[in-house]
């Protein structure tokens, strides 16, 4: 074919399909995707600066932390004897006569129950230089040995593992004068038979 019915090189029509269409479809994509990271990151940075009070759930709402629990107490006021169920030994281990009869009637008085009253036996005796010894055994370290140092708040605790029974001895030492004024061993009796709460941690969400 010739003449005027040639086709020349640049008359051809383009074969390729056409790709605008294609890209367009890609950026679309891409901003889509590169807004929704962009706005999740916003969300944890909201959520970092606000104290990260909770997470959103679907409603909106935010799920709050439970609540903390009341705080628990370290010594129970029931595991405490009362001076009434303490018995107490009173024995004098100084050279003053009349010194473990008093004491025991003054501490009849406060509410215990008096057991043994005489002078200290020779492990003792004249061998106390403070106030005096509370003596007691093992079982008594946290329970009535506590209560009854309220009533002589400088004697020297002591516990005998081979000790049997419950009663506890107070051996009256040379630096004795009396006991601690009612007033401020009642108030000490207070302080050990209430409750004291213990720290508590924040508990994070």
């Amino acid at each position: 074919m010739g003449g005027k019915y040639r086709i020349t090189g640049d008359k051809y029509p383009r074969m390729r399909p056409h790709r605008r269409r294609g890209r367009l479809l890609v950026v679309v994509v891409a901003c889509g995707a590169v807004l929704g990271v962009a706005g999740w990151g916003t969300l944890q940075l909201i959520d970092v600066f606000t104290g990260g009070g909770g997470t959103a759930t679907a409603a909106g709402s935010k799920k709050s932390c439970p609540a903390a629990s009341s705080p628990a107490a370290t010594a129970s006021s029931a595991a405490l004897p009362r001076p009434a169920q303490i018995t107490v030994n009173v024995f004098n281990a100084t050279t003053r006569s009349g010194l473990a009869k008093t004491t025991a009637d003054e501490l009849q008085k406060r509410g215990f129950k008096i057991g043994e009253v005489g002078n200290a036996s020779k492990q003792y005796d004249k061998k106390v230089p403070g106030t005096g010894v509370l003596l007691g055994p093992a079982s008594s370290l946290n329970t009535s040995l506590p209560v009854l140092a309220t009533q002589l708040t400088t004697a020297e605790r002591r516990t005998d593992a081979a000790r049997t029974g419950t009663a506890i001895d107070l051996i009256l030492g040379n630096g004795f004068q009396a006991l601690t004024s009612q007033a401020d061993a009642t108030r000490a009796l207070t302080a050990l038979t209430a409750p004291q709460p213990t720290a508590t941690t924040k508990k994070s969400c």
